[in-house]
């Protein structure tokens, strides 16, 4: 007969003892910190790569180097073996805007490290950051921004002045009522975004409106995203551009051969990249060997080995997704290339592992800064430093996946699962920060009461 040696496992689950139920966890304070112990760090925006401890509270980093004690009511996530880098900022994520209903891809980004994403929908109107910002309201695992369609954003009688006012939060409301719809909700919340993009392969606008969304991107500090999958849209908008600022979305896909020869076709657009007043972007899917997706676009090995040049020479800093994980008919890529491309460009040499994580971490949120004007996204997105917003990805570097993936300090995804507990730790993200609740999605449920007794609800 064999001895059975296995043992209660009483001092870490709830059970039963003398006929009386034991709640192990009733006397923990789980307000304490959660302790990321032993893994190797990899922070470029702080220059740190070594094996040291995070220690996370309130939702920033509270603590980092070392080794940190834990103390009562402390958790512990043991990263030893594992690369414990900043949650993946991608700046172009289409999450929501492309009728994808069989899966739920705000979901899987989260499962694939992403802690901020983006969206950059062709269709986004005035109402997205509305009809996000609710979806945030009622949880959401990540946090979410929206960039407006260029061709939505000029479809009001508004004026140019009038809309760099509006995104300023300077307009009347009398003015929005007038000009831009009849929305109060929309009116309230329709300058919480990122920036405009202009999607060429959806809508082709007259060199006047391009000239109108450049007036109002470089006034009001908003990021103004084109599409460069034909090139000569690509030359064409930095003509127009006259020095005022511009980032091209997704400048391999001018490496796919839809438009012309595509060794030809990136290299053009490469060459209107200065790094300064014109940066440009690759989608992560696209830099692996299978060249891209088999339902999107692939590139060639020659355009691919442009591309690697260009990242290796720091022509483009900024790597992106530009895809819903699961989707179909997504586009360019895919959420779940990320981690894989970022381990891949350093194993093969193309860049180190600081200089690939930096693509996705701080170099997005230095851009974001430069361009929304505003230094909260360098200062608490894109690095691990105290003080920071506690967004990390936590990778086991030999299945390339997020192991562990952390959202305003809550664990969202654990060994590329979503933990349901924690499915609201997102917040909304627009040029002027965060906040963890819009109130959109709210005011269909209750009044909130304020300081004075007083609410939101009509008297």
């Amino acid at each position: 007969m064999y001895k059975n040696k296995m043992s209660f496992m009483n001092e870490n689950l709830a059970h039963v003892e003398k006929n009386k139920m034991q709640e192990i966890y009733a006397d923990v304070p789980f307000g304490g910190r959660l302790i990321l112990k032993g893994g190797r760090v990899v922070d470029p925006g702080n220059n740190k790569d070594e094996v040291m401890d995070l220690a996370v509270l309130d939702g920033v980093v509270h603590q980092a180097g070392g080794m940190i004690r834990p103390e009562n009511g402390d958790r512990i996530i043991d990263c030893e073996g594992l690369l414990v880098m900043p949650g993946l900022l991608d700046m172009h994520l289409h999450l929501g805007d492309l009728f994808e209903v069989s899966t739920g891809s705000v979901f899987c980004a989260a499962e694939d490290g992403v802690t901020i994403g983006l969206s950059p929908g062709a269709g986004n109107t005035f109402m997205a950051p509305a009809l996000l910002g609710a979806e945030v309201d009622r949880g959401v695992p990540l946090n979410l921004g929206v960039y407006l369609g260029a061709a939505n954003v000029l479809g009001t009688r508004m004026t140019v002045q009038e809309l760099v006012s509006m995104f300023r939060g300077e307009a009347e409301a009398e003015v929005l009522s007038d000009k831009m719809t009849r929305n109060s909700i929309t009116n309230t919340t329709a300058n919480l975004t990122i920036g405009i993009k202009d999607h060429m392969g959806h809508f082709i606008m007259p060199d006047e409106g391009i000239e109108k969304i450049y007036e109002i991107t470089a006034e009001a500090g908003l990021l103004y995203m084109s599409h460069t999958q034909d090139p000569e849209h690509a030359e064409r908008m930095a003509g127009l551009s006259k020095g005022r600022p511009l980032h091209l979305a997704h400048v391999t896909a001018a490496g796919c051969g839809t438009h012309g020869d595509p060794a030809e076709g990136i290299q053009r657009v490469l060459k209107l990249i200065d790094g300064r007043q014109i940066t440009g972007e690759f989608v992560t899917t696209m830099l692996r060997p299978g060249l891209g997706s088999r339902e999107g676009l692939q590139m060639t090995k020659k355009s691919q080995r442009a591309a690697y040049d260009a990242l290796s020479e720091g022509k483009v800093r900024i790597l992106v997704s530009d895809g819903q994980n699961h989707g179909t008919m997504k586009g360019f890529g895919d959420t779940r290339d990320n981690i894989p491309a970022i381990l891949e460009l350093s194993q093969t040499g193309v860049l180190t592992l600081s200089q690939a994580v930096a693509s996705m971490t701080c170099n997005p949120a230095e851009l974001l800064a430069e361009r929304t004007q505003n230094p909260w996204w360098r200062e608490k997105t894109g690095h691990l430093e105290v003080g920071a917003l506690a967004n990390i990805a936590v990778v086991d570097t030999d299945d390339k996946l997020a192991t562990y993936t952390i959202v305003n300090g809550q664990i969202v995804s654990f060994e590329h699962r979503i933990v349901r507990r924690h499915t609201g730790a997102g917040g909304w993200v627009s040029k002027f920060g965060m906040v963890r609740k819009t109130g959109v999605g709210d005011l269909a449920m209750y009044a909130q009461v304020r300081q004075g007794g007083k609410n939101n609800a009509a008297e």
